[in-house]
């Protein structure tokens, strides 16, 4: 894929390169746009944030940038990992992800983070949650989507209850985070359940 980038005068000298992002699922204040490996430094930063990682259990692992550029081309699947995108000023605030595509069972697992504080609390994600359901779901003909969340999250849990996901069950004490362990939560959502408005505004068939 050919990446375009804007060169931002900063003074008369001074510059900054700012990645263009591409409108693939737009919702009503934010957009998902294929994930670029030139976001690595973002990722890197998120990724050494204990707000970020203890929720997603890599706060115990060493993120260095060369580490982090390694795990997103890994973990890079091209039809359905997004970087979620501000609608007003472009600016990216997290990722959002359909991970384990399994095509003969037709179900996949969520992922999802928020990496910019001031971004959390306020819907964002759960605006990203829908458009990535709708699109899982509605193109890319998935039954069944699931998630695991760390019972001491309240944030998310709520979150996810919120898009209609339903518990099934939980591994106790499945997870060890700053001197304690919580029991990992398990959750998902049938394509049956996901009922209410479509959340892709740019969809072309209607």
């Amino acid at each position: 894929q050919r990446i375009f980038w804007k060169f931002v005068m900063n003074n008369k000298k001074k510059g900054e390169m700012i990645m263009k992002y591409f409108k693939k699922l737009v919702g009503e204040r934010i957009y998902l746009s294929p994930r670029n490996a030139e976001d690595v430094e973002q990722f890197t930063e998120w990724m050494n944030d204990f707000e970020v990682t203890d929720y997603i259990g890599r706060t115990a692992q060493m993120i260095s940038l060369s580490g982090e550029k390694e795990f997103l081309e890994k973990n890079a699947n091209p039809e359905s990992t997004f970087v979620i995108v501000d609608l007003k000023d472009d600016v990216m605030i997290g990722t959002v992800s359909l991970e384990k595509i399994n095509r003969v069972d037709s179900k996949a697992t969520l992922g999802i983070f928020i990496g910019r504080s001031e971004y959390r609390s306020k819907g964002y994600g759960a605006e990203a949650i829908n458009l990535i359901l709708d699109f899982g779901f509605n193109y890319m003909n998935l039954n069944s989507i699931n998630l695991t969340v760390l019972d001491c999250n309240e944030r998310a849990k709520a979150c996810y209850k919120k898009c209609g996901f339903k518990e099934t069950g939980r591994e106790r004490q499945g997870k060890f985070v700053n001197g304690k362990y919580y029991d990992a939560i398990m959750m998902d959502i049938l394509r049956e359940e996901f009922k209410g408005r479509e959340y892709i505004k740019n969809k072309n068939v209607r």
